[in-house]
């Protein structure tokens, strides 16, 4: 795939504040048939939704999910339980329905489409399948960087343009990638500051001894590459092809004025790196749910934000933002369609003496 130069304003989001819509959508939310705040995060949900929308009636049009999947080079250092041949293997079982996401992306009325980043395997053209491999997978980073400069604005302009390119109003992200939990764990200590060993989990399954050498591999590959402070460069070094085409989609979608519905711990390193580059990049995205994954709570923690679900899944592959996809649905609906106490002739809550 040959993608265009990455756009001029690349990182230019307008930040959704706008005083009046606010209040006039938190005036609609107070004034339900419901005592003040008992919809509990789905209040907050319904005003993020019709402030990256525009509207006081809200709806969601279209959704859509690009599940980005590459390999890493550094899965030859051992730090998976899985072979790197599963990431095409299971590209091929998205392709073919038969994978969680699908189950559940078929289930609430999602398209699903699977993007080749970087799989070391000839897909062919396939229906579902976008075909952008920029290479064969990246490089071992316990060795070199991943990526060079150029695979990497080559790979965050690609997920800018597929982003704008969908046609709804919600972007849904996954991923598939055998040891990109390697990855992300760097990318995570990079941008918190959070100790690396807080950011190191199993990943596929590891055991204790495997998450200890996984550990000491990402440790030397740390104090081989040394600090690196400017976003672009950590994304260089560490990170794989579909995160920094994740990145790159992200900011694609909130320059569009799209919502966002953040998977795991993988797509939150991306964002993170999306978060070092655009900060106000966080008034669209919508955190689907805390993964068990070690370090991802931490993630969210360092962001500021409050997940929609937390159901001990550590999968990935988008499969927890397709199952918190129908929150967003009733968010909308009640802000639309719930009738106020006056609507109702219902009577309000009782001034205090």
């Amino acid at each position: 795939m040959s993608a265009q130069p990455m756009p001029a304003g690349l990182w230019e989001i307008p930040a959704r504040h706008a005083p009046a819509l606010a209040q006039r959508l938190q005036h609609l939310i107070d004034h339900k048939t419901k005592p003040p705040g008992s919809l509990g995060q789905l209040e907050a949900l319904a005003l993020q939704i019709g402030l990256v929308l525009g509207t006081e009636q809200p709806r969601i049009a279209q959704p859509g999910m690009l599940v980005f999947a590459a390999d890493h080079g550094i899965a030859e250092e051992g730090v998976s339980a899985f072979p790197q041949s599963v990431t095409w293997q299971m590209v091929e079982n998205y392709l073919a329905g038969g994978a969680a996401v699908n189950v559940f992306a078929r289930q609430h009325g999602c398209q699903l489409q699977v993007v080749d980043a970087g799989v070391k395997h000839e897909f062919g053209p396939r229906p579902g399948l976008l075909s952008h491999k920029i290479a064969w997978g990246s490089r071992n980073f316990a060795r070199e960087a991943a990526l060079t400069p150029a695979e990497c604005e080559q790979a965050l302009a690609c997920g800018h343009q597929l982003a704008q390119a969908q046609p709804g109003n919600l972007l849904l992200l996954g991923e598939m990638g055998i040891a990109n939990t390697s990855s992300a764990a760097l990318l995570m200590h990079h941008f918190t500051q959070i100790p690396l060993a807080q950011c190191v989990g199993a990943g596929t399954g590891l055991d204790a001894a495997g998450v200890a050498h996984k550990l000491a591999v990402l440790q030397a590959a740390l104090q081989f590459h040394g600090p690196r402070r400017d976003p672009l460069a950590v994304l260089q070094t560490f990170g794989g092809l579909e995160i920094a085409m994740l990145c790159g989609a992200m900011l694609g979608a909130a320059q569009a004025g799209k919502l966002i519905l953040v998977d795991g711990f993988i797509v939150t390193s991306a964002l993170l790196a999306a978060h070092a580059l655009a900060p106000q990049i966080l008034d669209y995205c919508i955190f689907s749910h805390c993964s068990d994954e070690a370090g991802h709570a931490a993630m969210l923690n360092f962001l500021g934000v409050q997940p929609l679900l937390k159901l001990g899944l550590r999968l990935g592959e988008g499969s927890a933002a397709a199952l918190a996809l129908p929150l967003l649905y009733s968010a909308c609906a009640f802000l639309s369609e719930m009738a106020s106490f006056d609507s109702a002739g219902v009577s309000g809550k009782l001034d205090p003496a």
